[in-house]
């Protein structure tokens, strides 16, 4: 019976660990973790990097480089030779480029692959709602052909007309062969020999 009374009682937490822990409340959300890293929103990473990626790719900004590139040449040929701040192999412009090169590629890359994920998305609403419009263009034809079945089982106006002047025909065309043929009633009384009183 002592095992019993154990196991209806409620544990304890036994040692310095179990007894400090805080216990965690299931209502409430947990305070945010400190990170080491600086965190960013993606999306908002991306829309600028499509944003870049779309001035990268427009005309003006071949223009800015150019006008950059010749002011930078101008400059460290013309000036005097204490203002120059880059010589005649032009290096430091070699090097700007190669790094404006290097940041452009990765950014017009992240901009692509946004660009896919959306097509693949608009492409995948687009390949259901043309399931969609199978399936209801399917099932349309199929009440069509089951209207024109049922149709063809009901007589229309045009039928019913069609049917009534065929029987006025045969019917106006019996009486112009039977004209000449009377009913013995009609005989009778047309038959100049016979009395009232044989009738």
């Amino acid at each position: 019976m002592a095992p019993e009374r154990e196991s209806t009682r409620e544990r304890t937490p036994v040692g310095a660990t179990a007894a400090s822990r805080p216990r965690a409340r299931l209502d409430q959300p947990r305070p945010p973790r400190r990170r080491i890293l600086p965190e960013w929103d993606p999306e908002a990473f991306g829309r600028l990097s499509e944003k870049i990626a779309r001035f990268l790719g427009t005309g003006r900004f071949i223009v800015w480089m150019t006008i950059v590139i010749i002011a930078w040449v101008v400059w460290n040929i013309a000036a005097p030779r204490q203002l120059r701040f880059d010589q005649y192999p032009f290096i430091f412009l070699t090097l700007m480029l190669s790094l404006q090169a290097s940041y452009a590629a990765p950014l017009i890359l992240l901009a692509q692959n946004r660009q896919d994920d959306r097509d693949r998305v608009n492409l995948e609403q687009d390949r259901k709602q043309n399931e969609r419009s199978i399936a209801d263009t399917e099932y349309l034809t199929r009440e069509v052909a089951a209207l024109r079945m049922g149709l063809g089982e009901v007589a229309t106006r045009d039928w019913i007309r069609s049917e009534l002047q065929d029987l006025l025909k045969d019917l106006e065309e019996r009486r112009r062969h039977e004209s000449h043929v009377l009913f013995p009633a009609e005989r009778a009384e047309r038959s100049p020999g016979r009395d009232a009183d044989d009738r």
